[in-house]
């Protein structure tokens, strides 16, 4: 709330609503005349933000994937005109905490991971086609998973046999295929982000929603992101390095400083979770936040 710098009659934009924290915290610094508009791309989060704007008429909820958020909100006319844009990446904790979703490999249930539930192709069925090799790429780029062929060779031999059907039984697996394993981690963590992460597209759904939203902001007007792993970050990082660095000139092209700088500025450092955090929610210990402002 405080990267936000939250001016109570502006609007703002928390572009992964979730189950409506940030929405509540942001709508309590907000005047009567602030506007707060919440998206997500999961049936369940727009059902929570429903029941919260029968409350309170200065949000709007919207069912959208995060790449199509900024062509949504220049939609509505608000290009230029967003105070905050908020972006809390990856799985939410009503998610992992629901076995029927399919996220986590200490419950057991079906073999989905799918953000939303009624597009694109569940968990299961991208096992069953997908190549040795595929499989492998996905878990090392996007898990960093050391033994990513050994769990990918012992992923092919099961489904000759049956079907990969629940997060149980692909977890077993994994556990049984990793030789050693990380401290304070199960050995499915890795392989589990790295299918959640391709079955819904979640690296090319941040790279095409960055690419909107310098638009979208008012001068002073900020954005901040919260990320759990290195990939995101690493995404995160850069786009803001670009937008603050302006574009590159050759050297011997005389500019003003100013016309070489970027649209946006990065705000200070980027921001992890005390101890006292940490003791009250320890998933949170993964968390960088960065934010940055556009220039005026």
């Amino acid at each position: 709330m405080h990267a936000l710098a939250i001016n109570p009659a502006a609007t703002y934009v928390d572009a992964t609503f979730g189950r409506g924290g940030h929405a509540r915290a942001l709508l309590q610094r907000l005047g009567p005349h602030g506007r707060l508009l919440g998206f997500d791309r999961d049936p369940e989060a727009i059902g929570a933000g429903e029941t919260l704007r029968q409350s309170d008429d200065r949000l709007q909820i919207i069912h959208s994937r995060l790449a199509e958020t900024p062509a949504r909100l220049k939609a509505l006319g608000l290009q230029g005109r967003i105070a905050g844009f908020l972006l809390d990446l990856g799985v939410s904790s009503p998610q992992l905490d629901t076995p029927e979703r399919g996220f986590s490999f200490n419950q057991d249930g079906p073999l989905d991971m799918r953000m939303d539930p009624n597009h694109g192709e569940p968990l299961s069925a991208w096992l069953a086609r997908a190549p040795v090799a595929e499989i492998t790429r996905v878990l090392k780029d996007y898990g960093e998973e050391r033994y990513a062929a050994r769990i990918a060779r012992a992923i092919e031999r099961e489904r000759a046999q049956r079907a990969l059907t629940t997060t149980g039984v692909l977890a077993g697996l994994i556990e049984r295929s990793v030789p050693t394993r990380e401290p304070g981690k199960h050995p499915a963590t890795r392989s589990f982000q790295a299918l959640r992460i391709v079955i819904n597209q979640e690296l090319d759904e941040l790279r095409a929603c960055l690419a909107g939203v310098t638009d979208l902001l008012a001068a002073g007007g900020r954005l901040v992101v919260i990320s759990f792993h290195s990939l995101e970050d690493r995404i995160v990082k850069r786009f803001i390095r670009d937008q603050a660095r302006g574009p590159v000139l050759p050297k011997s092209v005389p500019v003003r400083a100013a016309a070489s700088s970027g649209p946006l500025r990065s705000v200070g450092s980027a921001l992890r979770p005390g101890e006292a955090e940490l003791a009250l929610n320890p998933r949170a210990r993964s968390a960088i936040l960065r934010v940055a402002e556009r220039r005026s």
